[in-house]
């Protein structure tokens, strides 16, 4: 797909198949998301990966239910250390919500439906985060002590465009 066709066929799909998401397509969509602007290039974000079935159905419990049968999902946090502030604003939001649309738009150009959600509990979903197995934490660095949840979306194969 060229570009203008990757962000016209971007949205939020709830109609998915549980087949399993190849871990050479997330890859790609971690480096385009590593490739986004962020303050002085600081790359406050970390991804958690999530793909064992049965930490996405507890992860769907605490965001929504009607995500259990998705194959994979993806926490994005940002570590505001690492970011800037000003004019009260904190730019962690910003970087991490850069880089998870650069993630979202490879997912997309790759065949792969997403439904990008916020507003859940953060606490229970930095908890649950902090004791996914490491092997599915994927980072620029170690892990703060304490990160902000921002983000997470839910990722499979996108029947409605008949790619998959």
């Amino acid at each position: 797909m060229d570009f203008a066709e990757v962000i016209a066929a971007r949205k939020s799909i709830r109609n998915y198949s549980n087949k399993p998401v190849n871990k050479e397509i997330i890859m790609k969509c971690l480096e385009a998301a590593r490739s986004a602007p962020s303050w002085a290039n600081r790359q406050c974000w970390h991804f958690i990966i999530v793909m064992d079935r049965d930490k996405i159905e507890k992860l769907s419990s605490m965001i929504n239910f009607w995500l259990k049968d998705a194959p994979a999902a993806v926490v994005a946090c940002g570590d505001p250390s690492k970011s800037g502030f000003k004019n009260d604003q904190h730019y962690y939001l910003v970087d991490v919500a850069i880089a998870f649309e650069h993630f979202v738009l490879a997912a997309t150009n790759e065949g792969l439906g997403t439904c990008w959600l916020g507003g859940f509990d953060e606490e229970k979903v930095y908890v649950f985060s902090s004791i996914l197995n490491s092997r599915n934490f994927h980072q620029n660095s170690s892990r703060p002590e304490k990160l902000s949840n921002i983000l997470a979306i839910f990722f499979y194969w996108d029947y409605e465009r008949g790619r998959n």
